[in-house]
């Protein structure tokens, strides 16, 4: 089923492009996914593609290729397959592209050519992408799955040892998935691994070979934002201008104590664990985010700015 859909997107994106009639030869020649040894299997192959572009309501017609009208090929009308221009508002734009960041499947973001057709994306929107990456660790969700569901022992390579976890929960967080829980030689720590980075994992025979205990919530064993994650331990005091405050919150996390002034900015005091990511964050707000303390995180801060202007 994954070769069909990638064969007719390829099919569509080829189509869109040259924007003009093709005959089903140079399609074949062309697309990948139409490499077959016999012309009998790329024509039935062409046909039900046909079929399935029409079926998806787009405007798949024949046109004359020549001035004489001696061959034709198929197109997609431009005017037929596009969108008329939705006014969609800032706010709405903005949201739409938030949506677009939210899933990744196979590691590849969504594009941001059609959010640039329909208005562009919001100002600030090269900061670090919201994403839930299903991509190579993808393979594994379904066995750790239910590992987690069955109460079922796992086992991997992490970190140049080998780890026995009972998996209490899965977490996905900033592109990536953790599996939660403890490991079987220290039960009273609650550990979070990422998938990503576990190799050999194999999961045990036996169901209900550990207890989860009935408040536990994955989620809280994950720092939310990467800045809440390292060895530093200090709290910033930042305003964010009113333009891009609904932005800020969005990326704050529950441990921030956060107001909204009369102008419409937003003061907030940040927990940091680490300094780089945090500052690295507030540098893609550009100056529309500002370090009022403590002293040196500003001084930091500075520091990095001049150097990046250097």
């Amino acid at each position: 089923m994954q070769n069909v859909i990638e064969r007719i997107l390829n099919l569509l994106a080829f189509l869109l492009t040259v924007q003009r009639p093709v005959s089903a030869d140079e399609i074949r020649m062309t697309v990948a996914g139409y490499d077959q040894s016999s012309d009998e299997a790329f024509r039935r192959m062409f046909e039900r593609d046909k079929d399935l572009l029409r079926q998806l309501g787009i405007p798949l017609n024949l046109a004359p290729t020549d001035g004489w009208e001696v061959e034709h090929g198929y197109v997609v009308p431009a005017d037929e397959y596009g969108l008329e221009d939705p006014g969609l508002t800032d706010e709405e734009r903005a949201a739409l592209w938030l949506a677009a960041q939210v899933i990744r499947v196979g590691g590849q973001a969504a594009g941001s050519d059609a959010l640039l057709k329909l208005g562009g994306a919001p100002e600030g929107g090269a900061m670090e992408p919201l994403a839930a990456d299903l991509g190579a660790e993808s393979d594994l969700l379904g066995d750790v799955f239910l590992a987690v569901s069955e109460r079922r022992w796992i086992g991997f390579d992490y970190r140049d040892s080998r780890r026995q976890v009972a998996p209490y929960g899965l977490v996905h967080r900033r592109g990536h998935w953790y599996v939660v829980g403890p490991e079987r030689s220290d039960r009273s720590v609650v550990k979070a691994f990422r998938l990503d980075r576990a190799g050999e994992i194999t999961i045990g025979q036996q169901p209900d070979q550990f207890e989860r205990p009935s408040d536990f919530r994955a989620s809280d064993s994950i720092p939310q934002a990467p800045w809440e994650a390292g060895a530093d331990d200090l709290v910033a005091d930042v305003v964010f201008d009113a333009d891009l405050a609904w932005w800020a919150k969005r990326q704050l996390s529950g441990r921030v104590e956060a107001k909204e002034d009369a102008n419409g900015s937003l003061h907030a005091s940040i927990p940091v664990a680490n300094v780089d990511a945090f500052l690295a964050w507030i540098l893609s707000f550009d100056d529309r985010a500002e370090i009022i303390g403590p002293d040196h995180l500003r001084a930091l801060f500075v520091a990095r700015v001049e150097k990046g202007s250097q």
